[in-house]
């Protein structure tokens, strides 16, 4: 296995949060190491990484923490080789790292030849992701509970489509929200005064609650609510006043977090 052929790139001393972006024409096993596990799966012992099978692109590696750190390529499992281009981004705000995986250099090969009988690797997909929640909301209440709650969510293992997190400068709004919502398992609605009169969150209510009613019953929506009564719900959306609710008045955001946690868990471990 550590005789085979592969694809480096020496990222040199990194900051933590520094963000390098794959691009790839085909599914790959492309990995982030330091120095340490670099020289371990050099010589073929288990090994600390990010990344593995690569079907989407771009991929992004957020640095975990600050030093020297390698991005590997190699194509076990995989009858060719990908074209692969790297580079860094320049973004305004540091992204969350993910949770590194440990594993050795058998049992990669294993998860890729599924791949091994066709005449090549499949394509990688573009770029969508899969997202646990998808977070609908006003932008006068990012700062008093939206923003937190993003991050307690993230916090808690959670994959979420957050404005801030996914949208760039030039990024199209109306695709990216269409996207998000069409790929969350559940619609985080916090509903507020601010909610009521706005476009975009009705945009958005409206997606989920169509996704809602196709789900023959699953429970798509969760609702929090941020300084509303329940008549004031009920005004707004009767349906959405009929739903148990989360409320910022007698729990945490960290609280509210770890409950809406609990019932993604619940869902992953159902499917």
């Amino acid at each position: 296995m550590a005789g085979q052929p592969f694809n480096y790139w020496d990222l040199g001393n990194c900051q933590r949060g520094d963000v390098w972006r794959v691009e790839l024409d085909k599914a790959a096993n492309v990995f982030l190491v330091d120095s340490s596990n670099y020289s371990a799966f050099k010589a073929g012992r288990r090994f600390t990484y990010y990344g593995g099978l690569i079907e989407r692109t771009p991929h992004d590696f957020v640095i975990p923490r600050s030093g020297r750190w390698y991005i590997v390529a190699h194509c076990w499992g995989l009858r060719y080789p990908a074209r692969i281009s790297l580079r860094r981004l320049a973004l305004p705000q540091a992204m969350p790292t993910a949770t590194p995986n440990i594993v050795d250099l058998r049992s990669i090969a294993q998860n890729a030849a599924v791949y091994s009988g066709a005449p090549d690797a499949p394509p990688v997909a573009p770029d969508e992701k899969d997202y646990d929640v998808f977070i609908s909301h006003a932008s006068e209440d990012k700062d008093a509970i939206v923003r937190p709650l993003a991050h307690a969510l993230r916090d808690e293992g959670l994959t979420v489509w957050y404005d801030e997190f996914e949208l760039r400068v030039g990024s199209s709004l109306g695709r990216n929200i269409d996207m998000g919502l069409a790929n969350s398992r559940f619609g985080v609605v916090v509903l507020s005064q601010a909610f009521f009169e706005k476009g975009w969150t009705n945009y958005e209510l409206d997606g989920l609650v169509t996704r809602d009613i196709a789900s023959g019953g699953a429970q798509i929506i969760l609702p929090i609510w941020h300084r509303v009564t329940k008549d004031e719900v009920m005004g707004f959306s009767p349906s959405l006043a009929d739903k148990l609710a989360l409320s910022t008045s007698d729990r945490t955001v960290e609280e509210m977090a770890q409950e809406i946690a609990a019932v993604v868990r619940d869902a992953r471990e159902a499917a």
